[in-house]
């Protein structure tokens, strides 16, 4: 395989788990809206358009510079995400903040470690937005993580939203893997393996163990299912969802959603991580009902 096939390859993945996200963030959006709630229940579809929310634009940041520089470069992410910031995306009121100031030229190195008295933000805002990287890099798991840790730092310098992105990145890397993806054991033994000791980390060996669990809603219970918003809170119940259902995003997104929580960012990461390996693609009506991506991605796809 020559370098431009291999790249042209990696964008593939990545814009096939780009997808996935963004299906997930825009009809898990959807059920915050009062008159669709009964439709959760039921798995109907609400009308459509679908929009999108913060999720899938950072996302897309993510994107556009994997796909200009072949690497996170942070810099390029900062004013990617600060430059393309739609304040009624849904962003958390901190988030905001900081991309209003980087877009006025301050610093983010300063602005992100300052948030939270110094501790940085432990949000899922890094989480939800990295799968796409986790399928770029489905031929190097370790790399993926390396790249989701950097790729952190601009918004989510607390050590567990760090731990959250590298292992949404690394499940979007063994989903995607070359031959095919791996076992739902696998699949979560893989990222353990990848990450470090953490909050994030002692909730995915907690949904190893539930892997066995039937009901989705009393893993939540134990697990978490983002309504505190932070990776430890998100991140091991929503690759708990992602593993039992590689290959069939329809059953993915219905079994997380119908837990509740922070639907539109949970939804998001399993539906990009299902979607990496390109088995797991949304159905093609969902697709068509979602919200186009931003017109300033373009250059950017193949």
């Amino acid at each position: 395989m020559t370098a431009d096939s291999a790249s042209a390859r990696r964008l593939e993945r990545a814009l096939a788990s780009l997808r996935g996200l963004s299906v997930g963030d825009a009809l898990g959006s959807q059920f915050f809206v009062p008159a669709n709630y009964p439709l959760l229940k039921q798995r109907a579809l609400p009308p459509g358009p679908w929009q999108w929310t913060d999720d899938t634009e950072m996302a897309c940041s993510v994107l556009a510079v994997l796909s200009a520089h072949g690497r996170v470069d942070q810099d390029a992410l900062a004013r990617s995400f600060a430059e393309h910031h739609d304040f009624d995306r849904g962003y958390g009121p901190a988030v905001n903040r900081l991309l209003r100031l980087v877009r006025e030229g301050g610093d983010w190195r300063e602005l992100s470690s300052a948030l939270f008295q110094g501790q940085g933000s432990w949000g899922n805002g890094s989480a939800m937005r990295i799968a796409p990287l986790g399928a770029w890099y489905a031929d190097d798991p370790e790399q993926a993580t390396h790249q989701a840790e950097i790729s952190s730092y601009p918004t989510h310098q607390h050590r567990e939203a760090v731990v959250g992105a590298m292992a949404v990145a690394a499940a979007a890397s063994l989903a995607a893997a070359p031959g095919g993806p791996p076992s739902p054991e696998d699949l979560l033994d893989g990222v353990i393996t990848l990450v470090p000791r953490s909050a994030v980390g002692a909730g995915l060996r907690r949904a190893r163990d539930m892997l066995d669990y039937q009901d989705a809603g009393t893993v939540a219970a134990v697990l978490g299912n983002g309504r505190r918003t932070s990776a430890h809170d998100t991140v091991p119940f929503a690759l708990w969802s992602a593993a039992r259902s590689l290959g069939d995003y329809e059953q993915a997104f219905w079994a997380t959603a119908q837990a509740g929580g922070d639907v539109d960012t949970t939804c998001a990461i399993v539906g990009g991580v299902v979607a990496s390996g390109g088995a797991g693609a949304p159905p093609a009506d969902w697709l068509a009902r979602t919200e186009e991506p931003p017109a300033w991605l373009t250059p950017f796809l193949p």
